[in-house]
C-alpha cells in the first residue's frame, strides 16, 4: 500500500519511520524541512504539497496538532482532498474533536475518499517500538485496508466502533490520565504532611493496587506536575476541554473524574 504521512512530530516522525522501515512506499510532506532531515537517505519520497503526497498515495496519515490543522491539511486548496483518488482512504491520527471527523468523513464521502479516525496513544518511544496504542473509528472494511500500516506503529490496534468513537476513547483515556495525576499528586503530598518520604512511597505504591501510570509520572517529577505542565499542560487542557463539552452536548455527567482533571490541570503552573 501506498502511505503518505504528514505530521512528523515527536510522535509522526517515529510512526513514519516506522512505514518505511515496513517496506510500504511512503511519501511525506511537512512545512518545516528541518522535520524531513530525519529521512534523508531512505526510501521515502518528499511532496510539495498535501495534494501531491495524496496523488502518490492509498492512504494519508495525518498526525498534526489540533482540529484546525486536520481542516487545513485536508481541506485546503492544495489539500490531502484535492489529490486524494477516489476508493482512497485517510487516517486522522490526531486527537480531535469527534464531530471534526464525522464532518470531514461527510465531506471525504463526497468524493468518493473513506476515512478512518485513529488517534493513538504512548508518545514517541512507544512509536519507535512499535508499541502504540492505536483507537480506530470507522467502517470495519476501511479499519482493516488500514491495519497492515497501523501495525508497523501499533500494538493493539482497537477497532472502537463507528467515525469518532476512536477520538470519544483517546479523550476519556487521557482524561481518566489527567484526574489521576491528580489523586497521584495529592497522595504523595499528604504522604509529605504525614513524614512519609514522596520518593519511597511512590515506589511502595507502585508495586501495589494504587500504582498507575499518572503515579509514574507524578514520582518522576519529584511529586510535582511541573514537568508534566511542560510537556503536556497545553494538549491535557485541550483534550480536557473536549471531553467536557462532548458531555455537555450529549447531557452527560462525567462526575468526579472531570472534577479531579480540572484539579490537576489547575494545579500545573506552567502548561503551554
Amino acid at each position: 500500500m501506498r502511505v503518505g504521512f504528514i505530521g512528523l512530530g515527536s510522535q509522526g516522525g517515529p510512526m513514519a519511520r516506522r512505514i518505511v522501515d515496513a517496506g510500504h512506499p511512503t511519501t511525506l510532506w511537512a512545512r518545516r524541512a528541518a522535520t524531513l532531515e530525519p529521512f534523508a537517505g531512505t526510501g521515502a519520497s518528499v511532496a510539495a504539497s498535501p495534494a501531491e503526497l495524496a496523488r502518490a498515495s492509498d492512504l494519508v496519515c495525518v498526525c498534526v496538532v489540533d482540529d484546525a490543522g486536520v481542516e487545513e491539511v485536508l481541506t485546503a486548496d492544495d489539500g490531502v482532498l484535492a489529490g486524494l483518488g477516489e476508493g482512497g482512504v485517510i487516517a486522522v491520527h490526531s486527537t480531535v474533536h469527534p464531530d471534526t471527523c464525522r464532518r470531514l468523513a461527510a465531506e471525504a464521502a463526497g468524493r468518493g475518499v473513506r476515512l478512518v479516525d485513529a488517534p493513538v496513544s504512548g508518545g514517541g518511544p512507544a512509536a519507535e517500538a512499535g508499541r502504540l496504542l492505536v483507537m480506530a473509528g470507522g467502517e470495519q472494511k476501511d479499519v482493516d485496508l488500514c491495519r497492515p500500516v497501523f501495525a508497523s506503529y501499533g500494538d493493539p490496534i482497537v477497532h472502537m466502533g463507528p467515525v469518532g468513537s476512536g477520538q470519544v476513547a483517546k479523550l476519556l483515556n487521557n482524561l481518566l490520565f489527567a484526574a489521576n495525576l491528580a489523586t497521584a499528586s495529592t497522595a504523595l503530598g499528604l504522604g509529605s504532611a504525614l513524614d512519609v518520604d514522596p520518593v519511597r512511597l511512590a515506589e511502595v505504591i507502585s508495586h501495589g493496587s494504587g500504582a498507575s501510570f499518572a503515579l509514574d509520572r507524578v514520582a518522576s517529577g519529584g511529586g510535582s506536575l511541573d514537568r508534566i505542565a511542560a510537556h503536556a499542560g497545553g494538549l491535557l487542557r485541550k483534550d480536557v476541554g473536549l471531553v467536557a463539552d462532548i458531555a455537555a452536548a450529549a447531557g452527560a455527567e462525567p462526575g468526579a473524574v472531570l472534577r479531579a482533571a480540572d484539579a490537576a490541570l489547575a494545579a500545573m503552573k506552567h502548561p503551554r
